[in-house]
């Protein structure tokens, strides 16, 4: 298996989104890794990450990966991080490894009960066909969300160059994209919720700017899940990871530094 590892200090797994690629993140790696031992991998099924996708698995294809990650880098512990998709990984994790998991952060992760539109569930049975159609509209969402956090052109111009930059050199396949989100699209993950038993923090954007994952749903995890604690990246939405990662980082830091205060 094929990992990245940046960084030093407490371990923290970063399980990447529904393009199944970390190099998109690169510079929410490199803040996190000013306070962590980052981890993190391309999921399964990606050429990148060596390893193979078996569908009668489902989700436990990563799971069983953030798992063999931690084995890869010999560590015993670490806080789980899911974004997005790898939100609901994560939480699948802590409910099975509690023993491995020393916190978990959830962010902007499909609600625990989560269905796709109509029109979605076509996208991803036959994402070649339909691609046009599912890149105007992602497109149309994001930028809904990029125009609040990035009111110059100028910025939202360069922030498009560096994800260019990610896509040329780690494309995205829109087929294991689809096959990920029908992985999810029936799962109910409540009984998971209440098995987490780890210190756990819930990261939203704004709920008027997140227009991929509706916020209340991702506020689900925070009731299901005992003791589970709020946190929002403010002036964003979907792709506050992305577009703010000194502040995500920071929530993050902020959350693990608590909890080791409250230990000592």
């Amino acid at each position: 298996m094929s990992i990245a590892d940046k960084g030093s200090g407490t371990p923290l797994i970063l399980i990447p989104g529904l393009n199944g690629r970390w190099e998109y993140m690169q510079e929410t790696i490199d803040a996190l890794a000013q306070s962590f031992r980052v981890v993190t991998f391309a999921l399964a099924g990606e050429r990148a990450s060596g390893l193979p996708f078996d569908a009668a698995l489902g989700l436990d294809n990563y799971v069983s990966q953030v798992s063999r990650a931690l084995d890869e880098a010999r560590i015993e512990r670490a806080v789980i991080c899911g974004v997005s998709f790898g939100g609901v990984v994560a939480a699948r994790f802590a409910a099975a490894h509690p023993d491995r998991t020393a916190a978990l952060v959830l962010t902007s992760a499909p609600g625990p009960i989560w269905h796709l539109k109509p029109k979605h569930r076509l996208y991803a049975r036959a994402p070649w066909i339909f691609a046009p159609l599912f890149v105007v509209e992602a497109t149309r969402r994001l930028r809904a969300e990029l125009v609040v956090v990035f009111p110059h052109r100028g910025a939202r111009v360069r922030f498009g160059l560096k994800q260019l930059g990610a896509f040329l050199q780690a494309p995205i396949s829109l087929g294991r994209m689809g096959q990920r989100a029908r992985v999810i699209s029936t799962l109910d993950l409540a009984d998971d919720c209440r098995r987490i038993s780890v210190p756990t923090l819930v990261v939203t954007g704004e709920a008027g700017l997140d227009h991929v994952v509706p916020v209340e749903g991702s506020a689900e995890y925070a009731r299901l899940i005992a003791g589970a604690r709020r946190a929002v990246i403010e002036r964003t939405g979907h792709q506050g990871v992305l577009t703010r990662p000194d502040v995500y980082a920071q929530l993050v830091r902020d959350f693990v530094e608590t909890l080791r205060n409250a230990a000592a």
